[in-house]
């Protein structure tokens, strides 16, 4: 959904993708990493439905444990950032457990999306930026290369080169 030329700009993000595996958190991860990141830069009603995949998310959080603690927090800040989101959804009563199974085939995929539009819907001279934003937390959350992937090199959220097989064992 960016535009033609900010699309080639995106090429320097590809060293960062490589190597890169999920394993059964990332989708929660992903999800929470990408919707805290544009909560509130999008319109009421994305940011209802962004509320309502964080609720889950911070609740399958709080069931996992210390593993996930830290996506739990990201979760809650991003919530209490928006009040008024929360309260609609809490008015609804509609609001009942899923499963970590049921999060990452419906809700994360639609947390993703949703974020996504809500950028584009929310136009501004700044939104190719923000696509970029949002796709780079969202490589950011997933876990990086493992030691065997070491020698692709990876591309920080700011696009600085952060690592490679020569960094790592300390040359210049």
């Amino acid at each position: 959904m960016t535009s033609d030329e900010e699309r080639q700009l995106l090429t320097p993000l590809i060293p960062s993708v490589v190597g890169r595996r999920g394993d059964d958190t990332t989708w929660l991860t992903v999800a929470v990493a990408v919707a805290s990141r544009v909560i509130l830069d999008v319109p009421e009603p994305a940011q209802r439905v962004l509320a309502g995949g964080l609720l889950q998310a911070e609740q399958l959080c709080a069931d996992a444990g210390p593993t996930l603690a830290a996506t739990r927090r990201q979760a809650q800040a991003a919530l209490e950032l928006v009040p008024g989101a929360v309260a609609w959804i809490e008015r609804l009563g509609v609001r009942g457990r899923i499963n970590d199974k049921t999060f990452a085939k419906h809700c994360a995929p639609t947390m993703v999306q949703c974020a996504v539009e809500g950028v584009v819907a929310s136009g501004g001279a700044d939104r190719d930026r923000r696509l970029r934003t949002l796709l780079e937390a969202g490589i950011a959350a997933c876990p990086p290369p493992d030691s065997a992937q070491a020698a692709v090199p990876s591309v920080s959220p700011s696009g600085w080169l952060i690592s490679s097989s020569r960094s790592q064992s300390g040359e210049r």
